[in-house]
């Protein structure tokens, strides 16, 4: 098996599929039971991809002694064992390994010994009042200090890892496919307050750097600035009250610094795999901090991916906007879905309607994948490793700690079954969208060191932009304006962008020559009147709406409906998921006419549909959680294909399973 990650897209053989993942900590388990786990991955999921975390406190405890790969000093650190029994079993694997990864393991999976506490080598990473960044857990409850990931003493003992687990894992590893880099961002970070990091030296010195690089001279940057400063050492990080060119160049600076780690620590693995990241969908207060910190445009190599952790989406608003957004920011795979923690998250992960739903919708607002996370639930781990959690870790996985299939497991494996057959249909299929959102990440960066004043920012309308376009019952793109083509606009009727007093000139030209082209520029606030340097420059200047056209999705019933349609053949895709308080069927608007849904609450819905019919199908009737139990069915043209009595609705390759 050959993979590459094309746009997002893993591409396997040549061939384009959805991800479909399953997460299996064999640091939690007992070896002994290492194989029959998998089996039940493989035969009772249909999933042949496995991700695992390599938790480098587990394999390196010691500061002086090398990382156990074999299993020499404890049988769960024979990472090589389980690998090669990967390959054996016909499964192949994204190894994980960090050198953070959170994954509710001690001080997030680094070594004791590379805390600041236990060695002043090692230079602390700062907030913006100068104080640690701590990591929180039950083996330190008042936190532990995090080493700054740039600074050199660090950075040499995290690039030594990271060579030896390329060097004795993953060379020679048949098994292993790709790499995930850190977790959701660096320390799970990704959605943290730009004001949260770096203020350490190393961090500092890193801005000052960016600052060299963008303007070439201090005077060209006093300039641009109205200051004065008689060099680079002179200027310091933004404050609340510094100018708003300030504030961009610091969230500018942080999507160069989380480039520049994923740069050095993927270097530092010597392997020519794939690469991945996971970030952390945005918070509510910080989703400017992360619009501005999150630039895949910047990564190189790298590929996008995500993870879910914030929340019920068929029942929270905020949950749901965070998610669609991390979704749509760019392509690649959801690399976390909770299919497994009711207890530690939220007790509506109790049945799996509610993953199902999420995941859905992840494929359905622009994911290329997704993951199972955990698959199997685990039993055994020594108290160094995790003192917080006794097993089954996690509760409710659709393998459970004895090895059995649960209830989840006939969820997943339908979901896996179906995109295993329509995956790669599905993604040549394009998603109905007329009009996008236009991210000008500079807004974001004032607006995030700006907290509860006036003045420009980014969140703020993609949020309302949001709203607007799920109230309407339709699909949107979103497109960073700093990197978007002309040819890539093209493809939508209109483009909102939030407004402010400036706009980089290059920018300014693309709307206005979209706008020449028949396209409608759509401005939330201010018309830009300035370029980046400050100059005039009025070049936009601002279309009416579209008119209201009826074409939302969904005629009755309260769910969120997608639509994906092939550019060359009569095939399309509809994904319906269904919100927690919904009251009887779905109706939905397809190139066919009206089809009705019948689906759980909180449930949903994957359909494709050719030739004027309905054909395969993945419904979900059950929601135990919310007591719900339907025949899940769905009718078009008068033709109805319903489940025998309450339950799912599943068909692939012409026959009901």
């Amino acid at each position: 098996m050959v993979i590459e990650v094309r746009d997002g897209v893993a591409v396997v053989d040549g061939v384009p599929r959805v991800l479909v993942t399953a997460d299996y900590p064999y640091y939690r388990d007992d070896p002994a039971v290492w194989a029959d786990r998998l089996r039940a991955v493989r035969d009772g999921l249909g999933i042949e991809v496995i991700t695992c975390y390599l938790p480098w406190r587990h394999h390196q405890p010691e500061a002086g002694t090398a990382p156990d790969f074999t299993g020499l000093t404890h049988p769960a650190r024979d990472v090589i064992g389980f690998l090669a029994l990967c390959h054996e079993l016909g499964l192949r694997v994204i190894a994980k390994p960090g050198p953070f990864i959170h994954a509710e393991v001690n001080y997030g999976g680094l070594p004791d010994w590379v805390c600041p506490d236990a060695d002043p080598a090692f230079e602390a990473l700062l907030d913006a009042s100068g104080a640690p960044s701590r990591w929180a857990d039950a083996a330190a409850p008042e936190g532990r200090p995090l080493p700054a990931p740039l600074a050199p003493a660090f950075l040499a003992r995290a690039t030594e890892w990271l060579s030896a687990v390329g060097k004795e894992v993953l060379d020679g590893a048949e098994a292993v496919i790709a790499l995930q880099i850190a977790n959701e961002g660096v320390y799970t970070s990704g959605a943290l307050p730009l004001t949260a990091y770096d203020y350490s030296p190393s961090g500092v010195a890193f801005y000052r750097d960016r600052l060299r690089a963008w303007y070439g001279t201090p005077q060209a940057y006093n300039a641009a600035h109205g200051t004065r400063h008689g060099g680079w050492a002179d200027i310091e990080p933004p404050a609340p009250a510094s100018g708003p060119l300030a504030k961009a160049d610091w969230g500018r600076c942080h999507a160069e610094y989380l480039a520049e780690v994923y740069r050095v620590w993927t270097q530092a693995t010597g392997s020519g795999l794939p690469v991945l990241v996971n970030l952390n969908p945005p918070t509510v207060p910080e989703l400017d901090d992360w619009l501005a910190r999150v630039r895949p445009e910047l990564w190189g190599e790298t590929s996008y991916g995500f993870t879910n952790w914030m929340g019920v989406v068929s029942a929270d608003r905020d949950a749901h906007a965070r998610y669609v957004i991390a979704a749509k920011r760019a392509p690649g795979p959801n690399l976390e879905e909770n299919w497994g923690f009711s207890e530690l998250y939220d007790p509506a992960y109790i049945d799996g309607a509610t993953s199902f739903h999420q995941s859905l919708l992840a494929l359905a607002a622009g994911a290329t994948g997704f993951n199972v996370y955990t698959g199997v639930a685990t039993s055994g781990w020594p108290p160094e490793l995790d003192a917080a959690h006794a097993g089954p870790y996690p509760d409710c996985s659709p393998i459970d700690a004895s090895g059995g299939a649960t209830g989840k497991a006939l969820v997943v494996r339908a979901l896996a079954g179906f995109f295993a057959v329509h995956g790669a249909e599905f993604l040549e299929c394009e998603p109905v969208r007329r009009d996008a959102f236009g991210l000008y990440l500079p807004y974001a960066g004032i607006a995030a060191l700006s907290k509860g004043s006036e003045g420009p920012g980014c969140g703020r309308a993609l949020r309302a932009f949001h709203e607007r376009m799920r109230a309407g019952g339709l699909d949107y793109g979103l497109v960073e304006l700093e990197s978007v083509t002309a040819r890539e606009l093209a493809a939508y009727r209109s483009v909102t962008v939030p407004g402010g007093p400036f706009m980089h000139r290059r920018v300014q030209e693309l709307l206005a020559a979209y706008a020449r082209a028949g396209g409608r520029v759509l401005v939330d606030g201010p018309v830009p009147a300035l370029d980046e340097r400050m100059a005039p420059c009025e070049l936009i200047t601002p279309s009416a709406p579209p008119p209201a056209a009826g074409e939302s999705l969904v005629l009755y019933g309260d769910a969120d409906a997608y639509l994906r349609s092939h550019p060359t053949r009569d095939v399309h895709y509809l994904v319906v998921l269904v919100q927690s308080g919904n009251e009887g069927p779905i109706g939905l608007r397809t190139p066919y006419g009206t089809v009705e849904v019948v689906a759980a609450q909180g449930g949903g819905a994957v359909l494709r549909l050719a030739g004027g019919q309905v054909g395969d199908l993945v419904i979900r009737g059950l929601n135990a959680y919310l007591d719900c139990a339907v025949e899940a069915g769905v009718r078009l043209n008068g033709v109805r294909t319903g489940a025998f009595g309450p339950g799912d609705l599943v068909r692939i390759n012409g026959r009901l399973v």
